[in-house]
């Protein structure tokens, strides 16, 4: 007796998924299911690639570079793939602002409905260095990545910054940062030296830069029979002891054994391996140039060394950070 009612109803909702709207609401929903999946995948790829999974957060970032001062910079197109912080919901998206929270689907459909409609209003970003924060908008954001957007309308306010800051930074990266503006504020080698940027992937090693400076101002004052200031010192190494450095490293490749190192950690790995030579020697003094000349060769000579390279660079993913090239 119900068979006429229960076709009805078949009917019925037959009809009522053809309407534009219901189509409209079921692709939200796949939208939406889409880039949580996408959000898982990421999270798997991450663990084991070893790449950034979460936003960066602001207020880690503004205290660890002593960020105070902003700017208005105007209505501007941005790069989502610079976009990789957070004022205030870095635990909600992943790096590329894919969804983590089913909490999050209500506000996202309806941003993803409205952005196929009539599209939605600029974002608000704080901009430090090279990347973006989102201060309003993550929703947006997070719609534009799915729907394979480049680029979306921001609000942009800069944060002038004394260290730079790359899309791939993690909140480790934004540690030894940190360590980088308390050097300078120390040294105030950029005021005087302002490029290459010096950085460093290992925490402490601005300490163990400051060390080396020390000890060139000590041999500095015996070769001019006086004392030098610090100041001296620092730009006589800077110049004389680390750009030649820097010349020989770049010029025997030397970064392509060592993917997701920097030039500055090499220079530090081949000050070392002098003080050891000359541990091995006892009696000669070694030269920084021998010394660098030594670290190359026994780099060339290693199939360990090599093997290693290959794994971190090409299964990893690990990138080989020429200098001017990883931003």
């Amino acid at each position: 007796m119900n068979q006429p009612h229960e076709r009805q109803r078949a009917i019925d909702l037959a009809t009522l998924s053809q309407t534009p709207s219901y189509q409209a609401t079921e692709r939200v929903v796949q939208n939406f299911q889409r880039a949580k999946r996408r959000a898982r995948t990421e999270e798997m790829l991450a663990s084991i690639r070893r790449l950034p999974i979460d936003l960066l957060a602001f207020d880690q970032v503004q205290a660890r570079l002593k960020l105070s001062h902003k700017v208005y910079q105007g209505l501007q197109d941005v790069p989502l793939n610079k976009i990789v912080g957070s004022v205030n919901r870095s635990d909600d998206f992943t790096r590329t602002f894919m969804p983590r929270k089913d909490s999050i689907q209500p506000r996202w459909q309806q941003v993803d409905r409205l952005m196929n409609e009539q599209g939605f209003p600029p974002i608000e970003l704080y901009q430090v260095s090279h990347i973006y924060f989102v201060r309003d908008g993550h929703h947006r954001v997070s719609v534009a990545q799915q729907e394979g957007l480049e680029t979306i309308e921001a609000h942009v306010w800069a944060y002038e910054s004394r260290v730079p800051l790359w899309a791939d930074d993690t909140s480790h990266d934004i540690d030894i940062r940190g360590e980088y503006v308390e050097f300078l504020e120390r040294t105030q080698l950029d005021k005087f030296r302002p490029t290459p940027p010096i950085i460093f992937m290992e925490l402490g090693c601005y300490w163990a830069l400051e060390e080396e400076m020390a000890i060139h101002r000590y041999y500095l004052g015996l070769e001019q029979g006086r004392d030098p200031t610090f100041q001296e010192a620092m730009l006589d190494w800077h110049d004389k002891v680390y750009m030649p450095l820097v010349k020989a490293i770049l010029e025997d490749e030397l970064l392509t054994y060592y993917p997701g190192r920097t030039v500055a950690d090499l220079a530090l790995h081949i000050i070392k391996h002098q003080y050891w030579l000359e541990g091995q020697s006892q009696e000669e003094e070694i030269s920084m140039a021998e010394a660098t000349e030594d670290f190359a060769e026994r780099l060339r000579r290693s199939p360990w060394r090599r093997l290693q390279s290959w794994v971190a660079h090409r299964i990893l993913g690990q990138p080989i950070y020429w200098p001017g090239e990883n931003n």
